[in-house]
């Protein structure tokens, strides 16, 4: 099918082939994701391989417009072709079958499950062949089988993170076969318990299930309720993670998709110490991490539980008022929004003096100027108005602002 023509836009720069699982990254060039991520991780390339332009930030967003355009020209080819048959089995489909049929009696769990994550990177077809065969179903109830077996018994749980190793290459959307089967709630419960126990590796596995679960659209109410605290501990010591920033990064995501869904979720993530953990990585953090923990960190403090948890920290106010003017016009829009909740709700002398002293007042000020009729500019004048006469009445208000506020 991709010898005959197509538009050139549906082919990824860097392999010229159709893409399945189009990205676009900050230059606007969309590539394959595989292809993409190579070159970025494998290759450790920070530059954009059609333009060789330098890139500060090699994140990739899905580009599901250009998917469905691709889609849709796939279809209209296999519908205009007169010899259009179902599609084939792979060469290796006999092998993967077998396999299949040992996972559940077999002893050698993680042998076979090795073998068959080796099928499926083989080629384009295995992949789908793997998903049309019943692979999926056998690894799945495989996974739940074994996650219920005692988890001093090393080698049950190795086959669980062996199989997370292969699920992870599934490509999930909610319309797949694959994304109804690996969203029940004991799969997923399977997934968080390796989430928690899991070695570094299957840890990582476990966070990009998670995170391609949510991006295709998950209810994360059930999974919550049954795993509660452990779920987010394991998850806040990810974020953690020094030594692979895209594990940290990708639970950042799952937890903005959890907290943003319901609030009993932020009350639980609180209490874990997800305000704490944020306030003490957010100065050491890169820009798109800095506006992925303020998100979660506006979030929460639109509970009371963590506008007091923010209170409470004693570098919380000081961490916040830093990022105003020095990350991003985002990080200063969810700083704002932040400092707007902490000083509207509870407007102490103690927040009220740490705004003054690390900054955020002069900093608000100077947002005046800087910002148009936008939402951020009437937050601001909102804090001054109602804290002003406070402010100005200390005797660390700094005196370039006495004439402005009269």
């Amino acid at each position: 099918m991709e010898k005959i023509d197509c538009p050139p836009d549906f082919r990824c720069p860097i392999s010229r082939a159709v893409m399945k699982d189009p990205v676009t990254i900050i230059t606007g060039v969309s590539y394959e994701r595989k292809n993409i991520d190579k070159w970025f991780n494998v290759y450790n390339k920070k530059t954009c391989p059609a333009t060789m332009q330098p890139l500060h930030n090699l994140d990739m967003t899905p580009n599901h417009t250009l998917k469905r355009l691709i889609l849709a020209w796939r279809e209209t080819l296999v519908a205009a072709s007169p010899s259009s048959s179902p599609a084939q089995p792979s060469s290796k489909h006999a092998e993967m079958v077998s396999l299949f049929s040992t996972l559940d009696s077999s002893p050698f769990k993680v042998t076979s499950l090795k073998k068959i994550r080796a099928i499926v990177q083989s080629g384009d077809d295995t992949m789908s062949d793997f998903v049309r065969s019943g692979g999926v179903e056998a690894v799945v109830r495989m996974l739940v089988s074994q996650t219920m077996v005692d988890n001093s018994d090393l080698v049950s749980f190795q086959s669980c993170e062996e199989a997370l190793g292969l699920l992870r290459l599934l490509p999930l959307s909610k319309e797949d076969k694959a994304f109804r089967l690996l969203s029940e709630s004991e799969p997923m419960k399977s997934v968080a318990i390796v989430l928690q126990r899991g070695s570094a590796e299957a840890r990582f596995h476990a966070i990009i299930i998670f995170r391609n679960i949510a991006r295709a659209g998950f209810d994360w109410n059930p999974l919550v309720e049954d795993r509660g605290m452990d779920l987010f501990k394991s998850l806040l010591e990810l974020v953690y993670d020094e030594l692979c920033s895209k594990a940290s990064s990708y639970a950042l995501e799952v937890l903005f998709e959890i907290l943003a869904s319901s609030k009993k979720s932020r009350l639980k993530a609180i209490e874990a110490g997800a305000v704490c953990v944020l306030i003490e990585l957010l100065p050491d953090s890169n820009r798109s991490k800095c506006e992925k923990m303020l998100l979660l960190m506006k979030l929460l403090c639109e509970c009371p539980e963590g506008r007091m948890a923010l209170v409470d920290h004693g570098l919380g106010i000081a961490v916040v008022s830093k990022t105003l003017l020095q990350v991003s016009n985002a990080a200063t829009k969810l700083g704002v929004k932040t400092l707007c909740l902490v000083s509207s709700f509870h407007p102490t002398e103690r927040v009220l003096e740490e705004m003054l002293m690390y900054g955020a007042v002069k900093k608000l000020v100077t947002l005046l100027n800087l910002e148009g009729g936008s939402s951020t500019k009437k937050r601001v004048l909102d804090m001054l108005k109602l804290h002003g006469n406070a402010w100005r009445r200390h005797q660390c208000f700094p005196c370039d602002l006495k004439d402005y506020f009269g």
